[in-house]
């Protein structure tokens, strides 16, 4: 224990706890975690989740990559040791968030199995659910909706996830969304029911 730790003192156990919060909003919280490339359609899900579920009267938050990226995330740039203090960052909001009740949306690319397990650690694995948004590399290059896979191929962005970084795709996710095979509504309906057993309050 440094120094700095012995002057911390935590009053995690004399606040207004999880269920409370949970009581209050008539739902259960839970962290959907989608992972995919870039383009793969996970931030349009993730938008259309949020509407629907926010339309059947459930508190959320999302979490997206690029919008984390402008505010608390500023400062980190995409080398090894960035992207995992990117995703240990928003695994800590993550659980914050938890901890009020609130069902969290995340898009990330997430693109390492080491990465995605830090955050499943730190938010906890009963409230992690992986949902794997996949759509191949060719696939999002020609939908490229930001530019991005068009600069990379010319050499302008170094350490592209999928080129010239590495995409490790789950083995087990909770859920697998093909967005090569489903429209955006399909894949939006399939999670919807996937989860509303999980975060529907029997209360």
């Amino acid at each position: 224990m440094t120094e700095n730790d012995s002057n911390i003192h935590p009053i995690f156990n004399q606040i207004l706890q999880r269920a409370d919060k949970e009581k209050l909003l008539h739902q259960k919280a839970i962290c959907i975690w989608m992972t995919g490339l870039s383009g793969s359609g996970k931030s349009t899900i993730a938008q259309g989740l949020e509407r629907r579920l926010h339309h059947e009267g459930f508190l959320t938050s999302i979490l997206d990559g690029d919008n984390v990226r402008t505010g608390i995330n500023k400062n980190l740039g995409f080398s090894e040791e960035d992207r995992i203090e990117n995703i240990r960052r928003i695994a800590e909001i993550n659980k914050l968030l938890l901890q009020n009740g609130i069902i969290t949306i995340n898009s990330f690319v997430s693109p390492t199995k080491d990465i995605r397990l830090l955050a499943q650690q730190i938010i906890g694995e009963p409230d992690f659910c992986e949902i794997y948004i996949n759509a191949s590399f060719d696939t999002c290059a020609q939908r490229d909706v930001k530019g991005l896979y068009k600069k990379a191929l010319n050499g302008e962005i170094k350490n592209f996830t999928g080129l010239d970084a590495p995409f490790e795709a789950p083995e087990n996710p909770a859920l697998e969304i093909k967005t090569e095979e489903q429209t955006i509504e399909e894949s939006i309906e399939t999670i919807y029911q996937f989860i509303i057993s999980k975060i529907k309050s029997i209360n």
